[in-house]
């Protein structure tokens, strides 16, 4: 009887897993795998993988390492399982290996002394994660797997960094430092980069609409737009200081709203800027794209152009509408972190004070949260447009 392709697939010697593993054992036994700093600004001394975490972490990170290699190679077609368990159990549990580091390192008596992880680590995190990523493909996993792995790993690292065993780190310093401003930093980002989605996604609705209904807008509109994304973010934020500040002079109750030269005003602004071309072209292009022939069709079951728009061609064009907001809304996450340097605030406020003192790990209070924020967007969006995709009808 024939093997199917997928399951040859699935049978055939994985060649990706091994290079990721091999290539993580060696990264992760060459660099240093933490750094004792006695302050917050002082670099420290780093310590090697066996120095950090003794022979029973070093080994259980080298037996991971060496299993992944050799469970992907053997002719089975469900060694992905057990790679799956092994590899999301190692990631869950990574922090532990940091607890250790502190617990044997870090000196007594000394209040400023702090861990922090060293270019080993996260390499390591970031090598395992793809090997994750590769075993998830390969399985053919549907978003809810992938969800709950997600929050099984996000949230057993929460709760090892809240720990007492992890207090000593020197990013959970940072954050304990300054909770509230964290929180607020939060909202802020969430604020801009959300708000800014909405409205380029209604006026690039509203754009679209009208490059279809007349075509002779459409060089223009775009053309326009595509101006707005080549100019580089800082110069469009400089841009916009001086005529907001001049309308804020000439109109002193915007300044009671918070509109002036520097703050969430110009960032918004900004951000809706930079947000309009992926969006209007998306939709614009969803929109113009439905097959002539279902059109036809809806016109010959009597429908009238309200009913067609409404009922055939939005709902055929939402995926891809979906995936203009999914890109945009990657892009305003990362945008947002460099209009805290007009004041607009966010996690980039974290970033450029951390890289003006020196102090690397408030750097990564700022950047960790936004790369998260980020992912966890990219998730939600690829599954919403998933889940609107239309599904051939079966006999």
């Amino acid at each position: 009887m024939p093997v199917s392709r997928t399951l040859q697939r699935r049978i055939a010697p994985n060649r990706v897993i091994p290079v990721l593993a091999g290539l993580a054992l060696l990264v992760v036994w060459s660099l240093d795998f933490g750094t004792i700093q006695p302050n917050r600004i002082v670099p420290g001394t780093g310590h090697g993988l066996l120095s950090a975490t003794g022979w029973f972490g070093a080994g259980a990170v080298t037996l991971v390492l060496a299993a992944s290699m050799l469970l992907s190679v053997l002719p089975l077609g469900v060694r992905y399982v057990p790679l799956l368990g092994l590899v999301g159990l190692s990631l869950a549990l990574l922090p532990l290996l940091l607890e250790v580091f502190a617990a044997r390192h870090l000196p007594e008596g000394a209040p400023y002394a702090r861990s922090a992880i060293g270019a080993g680590f996260w390499c390591l995190l970031f090598l395992l994660s793809l090997v994750l990523i590769e075993i998830l493909g390969r399985l053919r996993s549907g978003r809810g797997l992938q969800i709950m792995l997600l929050v099984s790993i996000g949230g057993s690292w929460l709760l090892l960094l809240r720990g007492d065993g992890l207090e000593s780190l020197s990013l959970v310093r940072e954050f304990n430092a300054r909770p509230d401003q964290f929180e607020q930093a939060l909202w802020t980002h969430l604020a801009l980069a959300f708000g800014a989605v909405a409205i380029s996604a209604c006026v690039a609705f509203i754009l679209a609409l009208k490059m279809i209904r007349s075509p002779g807008w459409q060089r223009p509109i775009l053309g326009a737009v595509s101006f707005l994304q080549t100019i580089p973010s800082l110069a469009l934020f400089g841009l916009l200081i001086a005529p907001l500040s001049a309308l804020a002079a000439a109109f002193p109750f915007l300044e009671t709203l918070g509109i002036r030269g520097i703050g969430w005003a110009p960032a918004m602004l900004a951000l809706v800027a930079y947000s309009l071309l992926p969006m209007l072209r998306n939709t614009f292009v969803a929109l113009t794209e439905v097959p002539d022939n279902l059109v036809d069709a809806g016109r010959g079951m009597g429908m009238n152009e309200r009913q067609l728009f409404f009922q055939l061609k939005l709902p055929l064009a939402l995926p891809v509408i979906i995936e203009g907001v999914r890109i945009t809304t990657i892009q305003a996450i990362g945008l947002t972190a460099v209009a805290a340097l007009i004041g607009a605030g966010g996690f980039g406020a974290f970033i450029f004070q951390g890289l003006g003192q020196a102090a690397m790990d408030l750097v990564l209070l700022g950047a960790l949260p936004t790369i998260a924020l980020a992912l966890m967007a990219d998730a939600v969006f690829t599954m919403l447009a998933a889940s609107l995709r239309p599904t051939p009808a079966t006999a």
